[in-house]
Formats: C-alpha cells, structure tokens, sequence
C-alpha cells in the first residue's frame, strides 16, 4: 500500500533523506527510528506529499505522490510531528473544517466525527476552544483529524507525545484494533511504543536505512532489549 522508492532531500549541503527504499503492506504496523536529525519526520512529509522529493518517489495505494499527490493524499490519513490547528476554533469547528476540506458531507459526515469522537476519547472537549486544550488533548484531536476519512493508510508522527501513561495506552490499543485494515508507519522515540503495536522496524540515520526488521529478530541478533540494540545501531 506504501511503496517508497530511491527518495531523497536535500537542504544545502545536509542529506536529510539519502536514497531510502520500503514498502509497507496492509496489515503491518512500521515502527521508523532513528535519533533526532536522522530524516524520520522528513521522509514522512515526503510520503504524505508536504515536502518534494530532490528525487525519487513513492506511491500510497497505487497513486504517485509526484503525479498524483492530491490522490495520494485521499488514500491516507497524516498526524504530523506538531500537528497544526486553529487555535482560535472549538474542536467541533475543527473537525467540520477537516471534513470541508475532506469533502464528507450530510449524514456521512456526522457519522465520521461521531466516530472519531468516540475513537480519540474528545468528548468532554468537543466544545472547547483549541487554545484551551491541554498538549494531550491537542494531540487527540490531531489524531481525529488523521483518522476521520477512515483512511486506507496512517503516517503518525509521534502519536503519543505529551500523552500521560493511561491516554498513550489508549492510543496504542486504538492503533492495535485498525492495524489489521491499514498500513501504518510511526516515527516514535518510545521504544516500547515500538514493541507493543510495531510488526516491524526500520532504523534510520543521517538519512541512511541502517536495519529493517521485526522488534523480536533485532532483540534475539543482538541478544538484548530494544533500547540496547537502538543504542548499538545508531552510536
């Protein structure tokens, strides 16, 4: 369903992405690592069509990023690293403009924010203004966002970050019960994030794939726990 070929960035003289390769089937949950400044959030802008590649491409469900971005971008639902939104709207506001731009209208759409809703746990803010929010509760209605066209694949950057322990176990269970029906990739620096919803990990640094693999084969290779054998790949 992602297919990623030969993409690279360049910004001056840095090589944030060097030439990557990757596919991601539906079904499997990509957990992409690396430290920080290793292209992670690049690549992801690349894939979901907010950035140009300098060259290469990739395709989400057969479409092209390059030739066909705007229907690449149907087939896929983007929770960026610091997911954008309208301070000054409600989160109910907020969702309804999602769905303008996403074009659900009429029964369909009051059943797509219904669900997301109830998905993400926005009940109780769902008539707040955004500014008000807690970072957690920004962090749910971002994943809303990313979620309410039940899209066919998920690219989540960080999707627990500023979540306390109780609100990122929701969210991995959430995760957990649509990965059956999508292909996910998550950039995550919680390596148990990595091993309680990820099928399968790519390392990356200084724009280089270093590893792809599962949690469990890198554990038994290295004959260690995850954050050791991130810490051996990447030093």
């Amino acid at each position: 369903m992602i297919k990623v070929e030969e993409l690279r960035r360049t910004f001056g003289p840095i090589v944030a992405v060097d030439s990557i390769s990757f596919e991601v089937e539906k079904g499997e949950v990509l957990g992409f690592l690396g430290p920080n400044g290793a292209g992670k959030s690049t690549a992801m802008k690349m894939i979901t069509c907010f950035l140009e590649p300098d060259s290469g491409t990739a395709s989400v469900c057969g479409c092209d990023i390059i030739k066909s971005p705007v229907e690449a971008r149907k087939k896929m639902g983007y929770l960026a690293e610091s997911a954008p939104a309208y301070n000054e709207m409600t989160v109910s506001g907020f969702l309804n403009f999602i769905c303008d731009a996403r074009e659900i209208k009429g029964q369909e759409r009051k059943d797509a924010v219904e669900r997301v809703v109830n998905m993400c746990s926005i009940e109780g803010v769902y008539h707040q203004s955004i500014e008000t929010l807690s970072k957690g509760y920004k962090r749910r209605v971002g994943l809303a966002q990313a979620l309410i066209h039940d899209p066919e694949v998920m690219i989540l950057d960080e999707p627990t970050d500023g979540l306390d322990p109780n609100q990122k176990h929701e969210v991995r269970e959430l995760i957990n019960s649509m990965a059956k029906e999508k292909a996910t990739v998550i950039s995550t620096h919680i390596l148990e994030e990595v091993e309680a919803v990820c099928s399968r990990t790519i390392i990356i640094d200084k724009g280089k794939i270093l590893v792809d693999s599962t949690p469990d084969k890198l554990k038994q290779e290295h004959n260690c726990g995850l954050d050791e054998v991130f810490r051996k790949i990447t030093m």
